[in-house]
């Protein structure tokens, strides 16, 4: 049985000051906190119900685990249905490392306000090998429940970093080709890429910002081939961005 202190906590890592103030988010259900705990991410505690407990105890290990009944779950999940589980994760360091280099691409994103977005963004990373996504400091908070269960599970294995976006591209941008999605770039299907570089997106709302575009020197542009709309969805974007430097780099070698 919880303790009211315990169901306090728990309800409060729904909210941003408390998982800021405790170092903490909350991940839920099978699949996720299955996840979760393969991975290197550190889990502080789960609270479950019995059939969950008996059937993942491999998994679980040394975890610190309580034994809820669904009711009690209820009270301390963030979803409109709750789902056998919820993990308690301990937030990584988000600052991006003073010395960091790499062999292939990886992903930036300038103020991405949309939690589905995000979470569809470091979705799509990993799905084309993007080890590493950067992310600038007003861009919504990757331990949001809504970007967490959006991720389905790939956000314990994409490295996540916050950091002032335009300072960090001009810190590299003299040993790595750094490029952005524009409306007014050069058409995506006629470049080639090399195997390593930067790859910036932007809101669909306000695209990429001045400050981050000046420090972009290769302007890419995803063509319509047919209709009017006015944008795609960032994460849209990226999809096909990511997939077109993977095919290039893939052609070339």
């Amino acid at each position: 049985m919880l303790s009211k202190s315990q169901i306090q906590y728990l309800k409060s890592l729904q909210q941003k000051k408390f998982r800021e103030k405790y170092s903490a988010f909350v991940v839920e259900g099978p699949k996720l906190v299955s996840e979760v705990l393969k991975s290197d991410f550190s889990v502080s505690g789960v609270f479950a119900i019995p059939q969950w407990i008996e059937k993942n105890f491999r998994l679980i290990g040394t975890v610190k685990t309580v034994e809820v009944a669904p009711r009690e779950l209820e009270r301390i999940s963030g979803l409109k249905t709750p789902n056998n589980v919820i993990a308690v994760v301990q937030i990584p360091d988000s600052n991006p490392p003073k010395e960091m280099s790499f062999d292939n691409f990886l992903l930036a994103v300038d103020g991405i306000k949309d939690p589905g977005n995000l979470g569809s963004i470091i979705r799509t990373a990993e799905w084309f090998g993007f080890k590493t996504l950067i992310c600038s400091n007003d861009s919504v908070e990757v331990y949001n429940p809504k970007v967490v269960q959006s991720t389905m599970g790939s956000l314990f294995r994409v490295k996540v970093y916050y950091t002032d976006l335009p300072k960090y591209l001009e810190e590299l941008e003299h040993d790595y080709s750094v490029f952005g999605a524009f409306l007014d770039g050069e058409n995506i299907y006629k470049q080639s890429f090399a195997k390593r570089g930067i790859l910036v997106i932007g809101s669909e709302s306000h695209g990429i910002r001045p400050a981050v575009a000046r420090k972009i020197k290769n302007r890419l542009h995803i063509p319509a081939i047919a209709g009017s709309g006015e944008s795609l969805n960032a994460s849209v974007a990226t999809a096909i961005c990511c997939s077109e430097i993977k095919r290039s780099f893939l052609k070339n070698i």
